[in-house]
């Protein structure tokens, strides 16, 4: 039992030692005193209470001190820690903007690492810039001919921008506009091939990279093409379109004579009708005529004569026998 006892006692000294040197890292206050940073051990302690990694403030601090950055403060990294930020990139910005001469404070950096944006880099391009380069942009001429042309835009970090300003994506669609502005403008593409550094001139003279976080240095025509004749595509599709526009005014037109004639027809038919009609009342009137002793039977012969002599007439014209009407058709059924 009492050598079971001094395991236990062995194991509660060993975690209360490793307890001790977790909350008080003396060894990190060491290091700093030799590195020339000057921070209290209980500094340290109160971090490791606050849930921030003292190491990483010292390293920090250490780094910050040897590059001559002596007006960093231990509280001003803790409290950037606690915000989320990147604490060793804001320390690497900082040392690369002093070397480079760049004008950075460390509330600047600090700021433009909260808002997402990588600090380095911007100090980075700051002194290296970059080459963005745009995607195909097309555009047409007045002539109708379409171009299609491809920028290399350079770009440097601006640094007072970079909270706040518009990014890559804006600088590329404010070119890609400037592009088709200078193209669109051009009264031929030939004159665009012959001098395609007009299109640089006249997009730079816009100020694209007002609101952003870029300074833009050059833009650059890499690649220009020749691309389709979209004038005398337009000219054609409209050609077809009026083709077709006539096209139907005029089966249109041929419908209504169409129509029409079938109207003609109809009226045609329903006269014959009537005549036809008013012919099959004539021999009912003959009877009653008959009846009422107002024809006699000479009279109808003499009638009949006439009829006769009527149709011998247009047989003999050539007319046939249309028209002679209901007595003509009776006087031949009764021959």
């Amino acid at each position: 039992m009492e050598n079971l006892a001094l395991v236990f006692v062995i194991i509660a000294i060993v975690v209360a030692i490793m307890i001790f040197f977790y909350f008080v890292p003396i060894n990190l206050w060491i290091t700093a005193r030799f590195s020339g940073v000057r921070i209290n051990l209980f500094e340290l302690v109160f971090m490791r209470i606050r849930k921030v990694s003292p190491r990483l403030i010292v390293e920090s601090l250490i780094t910050a001190q040897k590059a001559g950055l002596s007006e960093i403060t231990s509280s001003e990294l803790e409290t950037h820690y606690l915000a989320g930020g990147n604490v060793p990139t804001v320390i690497k910005a900082l040392i690369s903007a002093d070397k480079a001469n760049i004008r950075l404070t460390f509330k600047q950096a600090t700021a433009i690492d909260l808002a997402g944006r990588d600090v380095f880099e911007a100090v980075q391009i700051s002194v290296n810039p970059k080459v963005i380069n745009t995607p195909s942009v097309a555009a047409v001429a007045q002539d109708g001919i379409q171009l299609v042309a491809k920028a290399r835009v350079t770009v440097r970090a601006n640094i007072a921008q970079l909270v706040g300003g518009a990014g890559e994506e804006t600088i590329l669609a404010r070119v890609g506009e400037g592009i088709v502005t200078s193209i669109g403008s051009a009264t031929s593409h030939k004159a665009v091939l012959e001098n395609p550094d007009k299109i640089s001139q006249l997009v730079l003279q816009r100020g694209l990279d007002a609101g952003t976080a870029f300074e833009i240095l050059s833009i650059d025509i890499a690649d220009i093409d020749v691309g389709t004749n979209i004038g005398a595509k337009l000219q054609i599709d409209q050609a077809n379109a009026d083709l077709k526009v006539a096209e139907a005014r005029a089966e249109e037109r041929r419908a209504m004579a169409v129509a029409h004639e079938q109207e003609m027809k109809a009226k045609s038919q329903e006269a014959r009708a009537n005549v036809i009609q008013a012919e099959a009342e004539v021999p009912l009137a003959m009877a009653e005529a008959f009846r009422n002793g107002n024809l006699g039977i000479m009279d109808y012969y003499k009638m009949q004569n006439i009829q006769a002599d009527t149709g011998m007439r247009q047989s003999i014209s050539g007319e046939g026998q249309e028209g002679t009407g209901e007595i003509g058709r009776r006087h031949e059924d009764d021959e």
